[in-house]
């Protein structure tokens, strides 16, 4: 599946191909000993069977580790399954002994289906459906077709930018995806044809493989066959759909939108059902964009709020003023009246607090707050040039503070606007050295007695 967004600059397409996981090497049915699997002895009543069963499935099941975890416990699980659906049956466990686990392979249906479905299984042994949230009080599984299983949801990053957070935004995109055959109706062949089963899976649709997982240790896990793509079945060139080619899924274009509403922010996720590549027997998953907001150079935002630096001159600072600050995000002009207030200049890194003008609130018509940092920008050197003008002004201005008392005063030179990076800079880590070791070469002679 691929998906372009449809605007006035060009995107760059986004492909969505799923990846179908490959098995790293076969394994010998016959190297599983079903006994190990389940920690028992090969003498073990039926009981000790279902007890040891009962231990491994809790222990091994998805929905008990951690999310890193949960692929390889679910082949553990599966393995586990396995062990106990033919050591529990009397025929079965017979048949085990007497030819391991090739008595089960080859067309041989006597092993269980490699696609176990864990909630019957659990329902069969414990009484219960739905996982493991059957322990807390569910019943047993209620009769009635299978849902079908859910495919993969596909999930991508979406840039946005704090102007379509704050205004909203519709967007299209053409989308080609998988749809399932509508001439073979998924089937991959022509009608009233007949497959052939996969020899590589021998009709299972799956394979076993080996996975490492550390230095020295791998483990067994179940992997589609790349043979059949997990059907089970093979159809001849002669027999395929002529549409698909086999393949039982087309690629379809469509034109999909997804509309970001008012306020929302970066980690917020938008949900399109369904969209995601069809496969037979499966109900297609989702696409799923996750917001990511980009740098805006005035703004930033948090939460609901909103906060902006301005400037204003000195003058404004000690007089006031009355104009437009920031030009919002949505184009208006912020227009702030700040006036004179007696000895209560704005003093720089002072914040202004609008109420009402940060970001909208999803779901509601309330809305955060805008701060406004106070910059004072200071005038150049050059400014004021006439002496009788600076004399005025120091009569305007407050008296300085109380000059620093001292015994001694020393009236010193100074540099103006030196840089602060330099202080520090002459302690370079050189150290003392002595005169008479640099004009005598630097070592010590021992006189003579």
């Amino acid at each position: 599946m691929s998906l372009s967004l449809e605007s006035t600059t060009n995107i760059p397409q986004i492909s969505l191909i799923p990846a179908i996981r490959q098995p790293i090497v076969d394994a010998s049915p016959n190297d599983i000993d079903l006994y190990e699997v389940l920690g028992i002895s090969r003498n073990a009543s039926k009981a000790e069977v279902k007890k040891a069963y009962h231990k491994a499935a809790l222990s091994s099941h998805p929905d008990k580790v951690n999310e890193s975890e949960r692929a390889s416990a679910e082949i553990k699980f599966k393995s586990v399954s396995k062990a106990y659906e033919i050591l529990s049956d009397d025929d079965k466990r017979e048949l085990y002994n007497a030819q391991g686990m090739s008595a089960f392979e080859a067309g041989n249906r006597g092993g269980m289906d490699a696609d176990v479905d864990l909630e019957d299984l659990l329902a069969q042994m414990f009484g219960m459906g739905g996982g493991m949230g059957g322990m807390n009080g569910g019943g047993p599984r209620a009769p009635g077709p299978r849902k079908p299983r859910k495919g993969e949801d596909e999930e991508h990053p979406y840039n946005v930018t704090l102007e379509e957070l704050y205004k909203g935004k519709t967007t299209k995109f053409a989308s080609k995806k998988n749809v399932i055959c509508s001439l073979c109706k998924g089937k991959g062949g022509k009608e009233k044809s007949k497959p052939k089963e996969c020899v590589a899976c021998h009709g299972r649709g799956m394979q076993q493989g080996l996975k490492s997982v550390g230095p020295g240790l791998v483990t067994q896990e179940t992997v589609i066959c790349r043979s059949c793509k997990g059907t089970g079945n093979i159809y001849r060139d002669k027999d395929r759909c002529k549409k698909c080619k086999g393949e039982r899924v087309v690629e379809e274009k469509k034109v999909l939108e997804i509309y970001i509403p008012r306020g929302s922010k970066e980690g917020d996720k938008l949900v399109l059902e369904g969209e995601a590549d069809q496969l037979p027997d499966q109900e297609p998953g989702s696409i799923i964009f996750s917001l990511v907001e980009t740098e805006h150079s005035t703004f930033r935002r948090a939460g609901p709020d909103l906060s902006a630096e301005v400037h204003i001159s000195l003058s404004e600072a000690l007089c006031g003023f009355s104009r437009t600050l920031v030009k919002h995000l949505d184009g208006r002009g912020i227009h702030v009246k700040h006036p004179q207030k007696s000895g209560g200049p704005l003093k720089p890194r002072s914040v202004i607090k609008v109420p009402g003008e940060g970001m909208p609130i999803k779901k509601s018509d309330l809305r955060g707050d805008l701060y406004l940092i106070i910059n004072v920008d200071f005038p150049d050197s050059n400014w004021l040039k006439q002496h009788s003008r600076i004399e005025k002004l120091k009569e305007l201005l407050p008296e300085p503070a109380n000059p620093v008392e001292a015994e001694t005063v020393d009236e010193v030179e100074y540099v103006e606007n030196a840089d602060i990076e330099s202080f520090g800079a002459a302690d370079d880590g050189e150290q003392w050295e002595d005169e008479d070791e640099e004009d005598g070469g630097g070592q010590t002679q021992c006189a003579q007695q």
